[in-house]
């Protein structure tokens, strides 16, 4: 039984997020390896209501400020050559990435 590896990808600007999982089938294609995904996982949804005035005076007007959180999930056979270019991919700031062996 061969080893897995399962990639998790989360962050707010889903637009890199699908860059990277771009990046992670092209490097699947290249090595030949069998890759499942990417899952999209539900969005978290993070609301922070807050007073626009800040002495409590005045109208009760409210700014809702709001991030989202996207998810995705990919399986991919834990070949060695593989995960030596998944080390090497340019990862942004935004995005977190997390690598799992399984086996």
């Amino acid at each position: 039984m061969a080893q897995k590896a399962r990639i998790s990808l989360s962050g707010t600007n889903p637009e890199r997020i699908e860059e990277i999982c771009g990046q992670i089938r092209q490097i699947s294609d290249r090595t030949g390896v069998e890759m499942k995904g990417p899952i999209p996982l539900p969005t978290k949804e993070l609301t922070v209501p807050c007073r626009k005035s800040p002495d409590g005076e005045g109208n009760e007007t409210w700014e809702r400020w709001e991030m989202r959180v996207h998810k995705r999930l990919i399986d991919i056979d834990a070949d060695e050559r593989a995960l030596r270019q998944l080390m090497r991919i340019q990862v942004p700031d935004e995005v977190h990435i997390e690598i799992v062996l399984q086996s």
